[in-house]
């Protein structure tokens, strides 16, 4: 099982008739076994020989998560190709890069909207020979001599398999464990994003690393939700299903997601913080709803799981008392949430692609949901820590790894070493060369330190950190978890390297913020009227005072309390390059569009003028201008917290 067709051919032979994909589509959900998965790939494998496609050619895949995708992932390995999964939101511009980059010949896309933009880029991207679609709705009268449609070439796969079949055994006895399996775009925080190159031995380690430390099996059932061109994806809907036998399930889509998990009932489930940070603001708008005993008693059980829940769920002594507490809260209050959430099944949850805030972190597993963190980055598959079974901390991501040597330069940045570790950034031997120190380590660029546990502690980007003005250690990511914890705020840019005091844009959550206007009786037009509002302004002044009510008592964050603050008058966008893909936020970008509002923020002016520049969803650009007031936070005096007795 060096391989993934190898492995997903394993899985046919071994637990023909278990499921391997289930898909939700028109309110039913469908069931592929790994039979008929074998079945399929072998035969989309032989057309594509058919279509020509070699060794060491690239495939793009361009949709959301469906079975079709993964079965053209495995059909392309198969034959030796490279899959680049690519972002399905993306314009056609930002698809032209990647595609150019990889130099990819063929193309899978879901449907229509993926068609017209490649159809648009044939001229810029000449190596593309075909485009296979899926869905046919609104192509009828399509007639380019790239487009063939999936069935038409899985047809033509059924009917030369046979005669293909020598073929394709060869090319499945040939492929090794140092082949390249697949193409990653790195998100683009830092920079153009990079093609990061993987082989099939180092995702395939990963996935048995994480099998191993946490007991993942076939029985086991995940969720393919979050974009197929995250790495993140990529393992745990992709590599761990092939290589422990799980079934993955595809929701219908974006909107039913929370519906059809609670139907599947997940026991893995792998989310970005951005999604942790959704799905608790869901739940406290429909608690604000309730109000009245619900909301009280809501409030009192979950007191009790921030002062217990984690210890409950760490298997530590809990006092008696304490203890029946919280269980009657489950009963209650935690269990029905976790219902909710969909996470009634779960046996394991993973956090990953950006720091998670400890508040954040904290919530989920004070209600029973056994969420940890993992650490790495696309050059080093997804994760090089993970945090054991009852030792998680809220403030470190864990020890190493199986396979994985940690270690920390002279200038405190984490260096790995990794049997998952990837082969190069495609087209990039300068950016490859300057990734590693030497003798084999990584440069992730973070900077951290490791506790004498061996737990690793993150404090954030290399080239984010900074100092205040008085040489205390300024890190963003610190200050803005803080902030997000709060469902008012959607977003938040902390400022401060190099000035006195820190300050920060606040990009508020309209549903949550709205929900609570509305409950208010006040009357607005719009997002950025909204913002506008006094009452709003002192609402985000009260979590802002909390958070640094918070901070003050911690000595590493006492410093860096948010001393002033504006409301963005509009959201940030990946439309409009000021988040990425994975709804990162690009400070760069920030910094420099928004200069004015940063300038207004430090200089102590009371209001800011910004024109912004925004895209409409039928692709018009057009100019946002605003005047944004400048508000001043409560501030705390740092405190230290007395231990207790």
């Amino acid at each position: 099982m060096e391989t993934f067709p190898r492995c997903l051919l394993q899985h046919a032979q071994t637990r023909p008739d278990r499921p391997a994909i289930r898909e939700k589509s028109r309110g039913i959900w469908q069931t592929l076994t790994w039979r008929q998965l074998g079945d399929e790939v072998a035969a989309l494998a032989a057309g594509l020989a058919a279509l020509g496609l070699q060794r060491g050619e690239h495939v793009a895949l361009l949709g959301e998560n469906r079975p079709r995708l993964i079965a053209a992932t495995a059909a392309a390995q198969w034959l030796g190709a490279v899959v680049v999964p690519l972002f399905a939101d993306t314009t056609a511009a930002e698809v032209a890069g990647p595609l150019q980059l990889a130099d990819v010949t063929l193309v899978f896309a879901e449907n229509q909207e993926q068609v017209d933009k490649l159809l648009v880029l044939l001229e810029q991207c000449p190596r593309i020979r075909h485009i296979v679609f899926d869905d046919d709705r609104g192509m009828r009268h399509y007639r380019q001599p790239q487009l063939l449609a999936y069935d038409a070439l899985l047809g033509q796969g059924r009917s030369e398999r046979a005669s293909r079949q020598a073929q394709l055994d060869a090319e499945l006895t040939r492929g090794t464990a140092q082949d390249a399996a697949a193409i990653f775009f790195t998100s683009g925080t830092t920079g153009p994003a990079r093609g990061v190159l993987h082989s099939h031995g180092a995702l395939i380690d990963r996935a048995r690393a994480a099998a191993q430390l946490d007991g993942l099996q076939d029985t086991d059932v995940t969720m393919a939700y979050l974009p197929p061109a995250w790495i993140g994806q990529h393992v745990l809907a992709y590599a761990l299903p092939m290589v422990v036998g799980a079934c993955v399930c595809c929701p219908e889509s974006s909107e039913t997601m929370l519906q059809d998990m609670r139907e599947m009932g997940p026991s893995i489930f792998l989310a970005p913080p951005r999604v942790l940070e959704a799905l608790l603001t869901q739940v406290t708008i429909r608690i604000n709803d309730t109000g009245g005993f619900k909301q009280k008693l809501y409030t009192r059980f979950m007191r009790r799981a921030e002062q217990v829940g984690a210890r409950v769920l760490a298997g530590e002594p809990v006092a008696l008392g304490d203890r029946l507490g919280y269980a009657l809260g489950n009963l209650l209050i935690y269990g029905p949430l976790r219902d909710v959430l969909g996470m009634s099944r779960l046996r394991v949850a993973y956090t990953a692609g950006e720091a998670v805030g400890p508040d954040l972190l904290r919530f989920y597993r004070s209600i029973g949901i056994n969420l940890k963190q993992l650490y790495g980055s696309t050059e080093t598959g997804l994760f090089v820590t993970l945090q054991r079974n009852g030792q998680v901390m809220m403030d470190a991501v864990g020890p190493a790894a199986p396979g994985v040597e940690l270690a920390v330069s002279p200038e405190r940045e984490v260096l790995v070493r990794s049997p998952g570790l990837f082969l190069g950034y495609y087209g990039d031997a300068e950016g490859t060369r300057r990734a590693w120190q030497g003798e084999g380590w990584f440069r992730t660029g973070d900077l951290g330190w490791l506790g004498e546990d061996g737990q690793l502690h993150i404090i954030d980007r290399l080239q984010d950190v900074g100092t205040l003005n008085d040489g205390s250690l300024f890190a963003p990511k610190q200050v803005e978890n803080k902030l997000k914890f709060s469902p008012y705020i959607n977003e938040a840019v902390a400022f401060g390297s190099g000035q006195a005091h820190v300050c920060a844009f606040i990009d508020i959550d309209a549903e949550a913020v709205g929900n609570w206007a509305d409950k208010q009786g006040l009357s607005y037009t719009g997002f950025g009227d909204l913002c506008a509002l006094d009452q709003v302004y002192e609402l985000i002044g009260e979590v802002i005072a909390q958070a640094n009510a918070g901070m003050a008592a911690d000595p590493q964050l006492a410093h860096a309390q948010v001393r002033r603050f504006l409301l963005l008058h509009k959201r940030l966008e990946a439309d409009d390059g000021e988040l990425t893909r994975m709804r990162k936020v690009r400070r760069d970008v920030i910094a420099q569009r928004y200069a004015g509002l940063v300038a207004a923020l430090r200089d102590g002016s009371q209001r800011g003028r910004v024109d912004a520049e925004v895209r409409y969803e039928d692709g018009r650009v057009g100019i946002l201008s605003a005047d944004v007031q400048i508000r001043e936070a409560k501030t705390f005096p740092p405190r230290v917290l007395k231990k207790a007795a």
